[in-house]
């Protein structure tokens, strides 16, 4: 089917056009021309631009009528259609021949080649050369103010003025008085299998109907005009057998339908139609008023400004089932919003739906950057999620912006038809363009947004994020493209050796501009947002506060034991001449929970514990801790004074507050608290929180993300996310560590039962068997287990009876040194076996 459309928008690499009645279609970049499609491919199999071919924008502009022909239509996953058009010569006038040329007529061309004394132009005719002087061009060019030459795949309308040869050769027009003065006559022998749209015909009206009117013209040809391509000033007054001047605006060969238009910009060919001023676009007018009511197509209104508008049937009203055809009486009254403007018609597209009228976003050109939007899931793809925002809005959410941290199962979290709130990182209307982040921290951050070089004020703080991390710093991106580089002096109050291992891409972070040069588009940042807090800014005392505090969170200081309780020991500061008491919970002797209970248990009234280190006032006492793992993250400097100091990506050590069904609770030093939901507590699934972690027990937490507003932070737990670098080194360090703590509680049982210290798993004991229980276990005793309960299960008895008062080898499986308990078997395979010595030497 042959069209007459109008372009619409012009982008790098598809032409919007507006067809008749209302509907719309696009011709990709491939649609223009065989030269230029040459063109195109010849630049791709080179890999570099170039010079003789011009984009789209420098040869298109909005307004300018093209006559096209559909390729094919297509249905999109929402139900729309979408309409597939070409502007190639070769297509458009396939019907044609030359034989079939004549002097007059008007058709499309395409510029083919620049030549000395002016242009080949592609007309789509086979065996035919078609010529357009520099001198029937020059007035042409002037007008468009495309430049100072034609260009290869520039869309003409051209007016043969002369044909040689029996139509292998014709020399071409294509100035704007020329071509607007030809009319198609019966002379051109024009038949329904080459009629083209565009073509001025005088037509004769032979019927006069509501809905239209049907013409006759070059002699043999009927053609219909429907009631939106009447003159609006004229409409009233047609009648049978008046001549009118009218232009073609499609042909159907298959159905043998012509359809024509009356309005005045299509009577002149290279005509332009009436535009629609931008800012009107969107608008909502109180009163339209109802000129005429169609029952099967919609209504036309006349708009406060006089221009015509129409609403389809669907749009007149919520529903079919609330339609009311008598509220369309002429002259009725109603509100509604300009959505489109169709530049084929004429003629305003507007909707009464109330939905639509109170609609925040109708086109990209309503969208700014920094908006927090809603939106609904319509697909996953590697390269991220597609997210409607409204009807004919669509945007994408990059993969690196799916969320806090980089999801690698994004399907898990999100599924299709999700409503989602989002933040516009970039829109750009003029090529549909607009992404969009789903990162809490910045959809929810209340700082400013910087869009552009020029707001970049120094001292300026916000929130960006991370897309690269080197060795010489940080590169930080924030919206519209906008970004800035933190060098590495910058990256923290401590020195940072790797950044790369600290900082990751999409890590959202605040950071303060330093300095900017807008006009080179170079922005230096920094991520120290404040100098050092001293002990006033973290305590915030009054004076008198202040004094009384002699000690503050991770002075290392030693204590003697006072009071041992049930849950912790009372002690006192040594070289403390007020003699300040203090209190150390149990779960905080140890970065291990079962060495905490062992060391409370071994430790006497009296003794002396060397290097605590303060960790809060809470209450009536001061609070201790001898974990040497919270410790070294203080002395460090690797915590967080206060909620401010937090940013997502941080690797902090705690120590678990809480376990709860949903997930744990983690207290850093300093007080901050945060929670690592049930799906971010292990590697492993997690079906009992209990079954994986216990209170008092010291972690590494990585930190997730944080809300400023409610003061919470969420952290993950994942060994496989928490570890800073060099996790085997991380391992044996801890390793270490317990077996340290190991050896000291070994020489404090020898002061209690200096028996226990001997036994070590996989040593050999003479015991007596004492009793045999009902579960099948037996009791022993001997001169080394003297104190201690000895206990061999059933199934470590061996398959040999035994009685009360038999001498027996056994083998100690384990020591509870807790609760003076120890395992042992007597079965052979273990006994003959040859103990090995473990070297602790790599």
């Amino acid at each position: 089917m042959l069209l007459l459309g109008c372009i619409k928008e012009v982008s790098e690499y598809e032409l919007a056009i507006s067809l008749p009645n209302g509907l719309s279609g696009f011709v990709p970049v491939t649609q223009i021309s065989d030269a230029y499609s040459k063109l195109l491919t010849k630049q791709v199999a080179q890999g570099e631009l170039l010079e003789e071919l011009n984009s789209l924008p420098d040869m298109y502009s909005p307004g300018t009528l093209v006559r096209c022909i559909v390729t094919s239509i297509e249905k999109s996953d929402d139900g729309r259609r979408s309409v597939k058009l070409s502007v190639d010569p070769k297509k458009v006038n396939k019907g044609l021949n030359s034989t079939a040329l004549a002097a007059g007529m008007v058709l499309s061309g395409s510029v083919s080649s620049v030549e000395d004394h002016g242009y080949l132009i592609d007309i789509g005719v086979s065996g035919t050369h078609a010529f357009l002087p520099h001198q029937k061009a020059k007035n042409y060019i002037k007008a468009v103010k495309k430049g100072p030459d034609l260009k290869i795949g520039q869309n003409l309308n051209c007016l043969i003025v002369e044909v040689k040869n029996e139509g292998r050769v014709v020399c071409l027009s294509i100035d704007r008085s020329e071509v607007a003065a030809s009319i198609a006559t019966e002379r051109q022998n024009w038949a329904l299998s080459n009629l083209l749209p565009g073509l001025v015909v005088k037509a004769q009206v032979q019927k006069v109907a509501p809905l239209g009117m049907k013409l006759k013209f070059l002699s043999y040809f009927t053609g219909i005009v429907d009631f939106m391509h009447m003159d609006p000033e004229k409409s009233r007054s047609y009648s049978p057998d008046q001549v009118v001047k009218a232009c073609v605006l499609s042909v159907h060969p298959m159905s043998r339908t012509v359809r024509l238009t009356l309005r005045p910009p299509f009577l002149h060919p290279g005509g332009a139609p009436r535009q629609l001023p931008s800012e009107r676009m969107g608008a909502v007018l109180e009163e339209a008023t109802v000129k005429a009511f169609y029952k099967q197509f919609g209504a036309v209104f006349e708009l406060d400004n006089g221009i015509l508008g129409f609403a389809r049937l669907k749009h007149l009203s919520k529903t079919r089932k609330s339609f009311k055809p008598g509220a369309f009486k002429e002259g009725c009254k109603h509100k509604c919003r300009i959505i489109d403007y169709s530049l084929m018609d004429e003629m305003c597209v507007v909707s009464l739906k109330h939905q639509i009228i109170e609609a925040r976003f109708l086109q990209y050109q309503d969208i700014h950057t920094g908006d927090v939007v809603q939106g609904k899931v319509l697909s996953l793809k590697p390269i991220g999620m597609q997210v409607k925002v409204a009807d004919g809005i669509r945007g994408l959410v990059p993969s690196l912006h799916l969320s806090d941290v980089i999801l690698k199962q994004p399907e898990k979290k999100y599924n299709i038809g999700d409503e989602v709130k989002c933040r516009v990182l970039e829109c750009n209307p003029g090529g549909k363009k607009l992404i969009l982040t789903l990162k809490k921290s910045l959809v929810q951050s209340k700082l400013p947004v910087l869009s552009n070089y020029e707001d970049a004020k120094p001292g300026l703080i916000t929130h960006g994020f991370v897309v690269c991390a080197r060795e010489f710093g940080c590169i930080v991106k924030f919206y519209n493209d906008v970004k800035g580089l933190v060098p590495k002096n910058e990256l923290s109050s401590e020195p940072v050796s790797c950044p790369e291992k600290v900082f990751y891409e999409g890590q959202v972070l605040k950071v303060m501009v330093l300095k900017c040069e807008p006009q080179q588009e170079r922005l230096l940042l920094s991520f120290r947002l404040s100098s050092k807090p001293g002990p006033e800014d973290t305590w915030k005392c009054t004076p008198k506060e202040k004094k009384e505090m002699k000690y503050q969170i991770g002075e290392i200081v030693d204590v003697k034991i006072l009071k041992k309780k049930d849950n912790g020991l009372e002690v006192s500061i040594l070289e403390d001449e007020d003699n300040v008491v203090a209190w150390i919970p149990t779960l905080h002797l140890s970065d291990f929970v079962a060495t905490s209970k062992l060391l409370w248990h071994c430790l006497q009234e009296g003794d002396v514990l060397p290097r605590v280190m303060y960790l809060s006032d809470k209450g009536e006492h001061i609070i201790l801790s001898r974990k040497s793992a919270v410790i070294s993250a203080v002395q460090e400097e690797q915590v967080v004074r206060n909620f401010s100091e937090i940013q997502p990506g941080m690797l902090l050590t705690g120590y678990v507050r809480n376990v709860m069904p949903f997930g744990v609770f983690v207290e850093f030093p300093f007080g901050v608290t945060g929670l690592a939901p049930k799906v971010s507590m292990s590697d492993k699934f997690v079906t009992d929180t209990k079954d994986h972690f216990v209170v008092g027990q010291t972690v590494v937490a990585k930190v997730m993300s944080i809300d400023e507003e409610k003061q919470r932070v969420l952290l993950n737990l994942k060994v496989s996310e928490c570890s800073s670098g060099d996790s085997t080194a991380e391992s044996f360090a801890v390793l270490n560590q317990y077996f340290k703590e190991l050896k000291e509680i070994r020489d404090l049982l020898r002061r209690g039962v200096p028996s226990i210290c001997e036994l070590v798993p996989g040593k050999r004991l003479h015991l007596i068997l004492q009793d045999v229980r009902e579960d099948g276990s037996a009791l022993f005793s001997g001169s080394s287990v003297t104190g201690l309960t000895v206990t061999a299960a059933c199934y470590h008895l061996g398959d040999k009876n035994v009685a009360p008062g038999e001498k027996r080898k056994a083998l100690v499986l384990h020591v509870d040194a807790l609760t003076s308990e120890v395992y042992v078997s007597l079965r052979e395979e273990l006994l003959k076996q040859r103990p090995k010595r473990v070297s602790m030497r790599s």
